[in-house]
């Protein structure tokens, strides 16, 4: 019988998406369980009663095992995982409900580092050296080769690809941490059209037709894009255009399965993640980052040391799951 894991998810697809990958890389199945505090409060006082060593459930509301594959047979669990700050105490307190060990993603801070049995440190958060700490590079992703394989075959059938090399752009929107204008926007596709269409790097006015050059250029927004940079991307020549607020269609596999380069704003880590994880693509950053030392100029500055960003290198993380691997499942 293949060995499950439970997987406690705050209801973020972000967070759940990098446990469901964590799950994935120890070879295990999983069930999931939706987990929320009561209150803020009870999140609180979830710090105190984690120094003072008391693990308890009844911080957070009623919830179920929602099973995956089969009736849920806790026998079966062989660790809680956990992403994300809603679910760090509640993966103690289950893991020693159950008798197991747990994991978590992203670094726990202000809980007690010592009492979890594997943490997933983003590098980016400059998580201390500790037997149970394995720093990571990106944030994990849940995708795999089926995955890709059913996005480009679904943008084929929307675009016929010539056979020049492909330029693609993902373009996310601004946050706590960047920004994003129309005039910023304008100055970089300028400047992309003018090194890979320098023949038509004007945005267009008459039609929509590519002039004959040297690449492809594709785009996709997101929901996240504001209204006006949108307006300056539909106002330029690209092969393959996709505007979120007209259409939904998600193009980013392809995009990172098929483009030769690929552009990401700076801002969208689960995408950089993505394109510098898999893909053959050469990885760029639009960089619409606001100054100061904040964690995602680190997470960008590290993939450029790496080699990740502005290079052909890709993330491998075959030998921090295998030490996950024997901490949780020996």
């Amino acid at each position: 019988m293949q060995r499950k894991v439970i997987i406690l998810t705050d209801g973020k697809a972000g967070h759940e998406n990098q446990s469901k990958a964590f799950a994935r890389a120890l070879g295990c199945d999983f069930d999931l369980v939706a987990i929320r505090f009561k209150s803020p409060f009870h999140k609180a006082l979830s710090y105190l009663f984690d120094h003072l060593g008391i693990h308890t459930l009844s911080l957070f509301a009623p919830f179920e095992i929602s099973a995956t594959s089969h009736k849920p047979q806790t026998t079966n669990y062989v660790t809680v995982i956990g992403t994300g700050s809603g679910t760090f105490y509640a993966a103690k307190s289950l893991a020693r409900k159950l008798g197991v060990k747990c994991g978590v993603v992203l670094y726990p801070r202000g809980y007690r580092i010592a009492s979890f049995d594997c943490i997933l440190a983003p590098e980016f958060d400059r998580p201390p050296t500790a037997t149970n700490i394995i720093p990571i590079p990106v944030n994990l992703v849940a995708n795999d080769e089926t995955f890709y394989s059913a996005g480009t075959e679904a943008f084929l059938a929307r675009h016929t690809p010539s056979e020049k090399p492909a330029v693609a752009l993902i373009v996310g929107g601004p946050n706590k941490c960047s920004t994003m204008s129309a005039d910023w926007m304008r100055t970089q596709l300028e400047q992309i059209f003018a090194t890979y269409k320098p023949t038509s790097h004007e945005p267009q006015t008459t039609n929509h037709e590519s002039l004959t050059t040297s690449h492809e250029i594709w785009v996709t927004t997101s929901r996240r894009t504001p209204p006006d940079v949108e307006a300056v991307i539909d106002s330029f020549p690209f092969d393959y255009k996709l505007l979120y607020s007209k259409d939904h269609f998600n193009p980013i596999p392809a995009f990172v399965k098929l483009a030769k380069t690929l552009y990401v704003t700076a801002e969208s880590t689960g995408m950089l993640s993505e394109s510098c994880t898999f893909g053959t693509a050469e990885v760029r950053v639009l960089d619409n980052l606001n100054p100061g030392p904040h964690k995602f100029r680190r997470f960008v500055e590290d993939l450029v040391h790496g080699g990740y960003v502005n290079g052909s290198r890709k993330v491998d993380l075959s030998a921090q799951f295998e030490r996950a691997k024997q901490i949780l499942l020996a």
